[in-house]
């Protein structure tokens, strides 16, 4: 079994990349969704995600404690796909709420991504991550965003060291990091 983390910005091609893995692996294939809709312009892309994966996948849409969920719904699964990290770090910076300090949301974060890494290693299906690269440009103006950029890049680097294979994906090219 393999597991494979796949980064970069904004539609650089993370998501088809995830799902062309997928089907040259073969056999049964879960994607684990972790998009809130929280508008009606996410409400829209939600549904143009799920019109573009292939009906016979499984689909397992949570917020936060992946891999215990993931755990429960593995059964005869070959491939599993997590798209993507971004939206579940930002779904555990909002469950903890505006009032939590900042070393009680990097525990969550730490503690949500230590739980996936213990998922991937103990399931006997390959796994294929996505996850965003949102720490290469300017430094935001405000506490919150630079938290999350900061969130964000502790778990990816978490998820990078503990994963087989790391693609940086730019304008649909997939470079091969690790």
């Amino acid at each position: 079994m393999k597991s494979v983390l796949l980064t970069g910005g904004a539609r650089s091609g993370k998501s088809i990349m995830a799902q062309e893995l997928a089907r040259k692996i073969g056999g049964a294939v879960l994607f684990v969704a972790t998009a809130e809709a929280g508008d009606d312009e996410m409400q829209e892309r939600i549904e143009k995600h799920r019109q573009a994966r292939p009906a016979d996948w499984g689909i397992l849409e949570v917020t936060s404690n992946l891999g215990s969920q993931i755990t429960k719904h593995r059964g005869g699964i070959k491939t599993i796909i997590i798209d993507c990290i971004t939206l579940l770090v930002s779904n555990i910076l909002g469950q903890c709420g505006e009032k939590a300090r900042p070393v009680a949301i990097e525990k969550a974060v730490t503690a949500e991504i230590n739980e996936l890494i213990k998922c991937i290693k103990k399931t006997r299906a390959n796994f294929i991550i996505v996850t965003n690269e949102v720490g290469l440009g300017i430094v935001p103006g405000d506490k919150t965003s630079r938290l999350y950029r900061d969130l964000l890049g502790k778990a990816n680097q978490m998820l990078a060291a503990s994963v087989d294979e790391v693609y940086l994906l730019v304008a649909g090219i997939p470079i091969k990091v690790k």
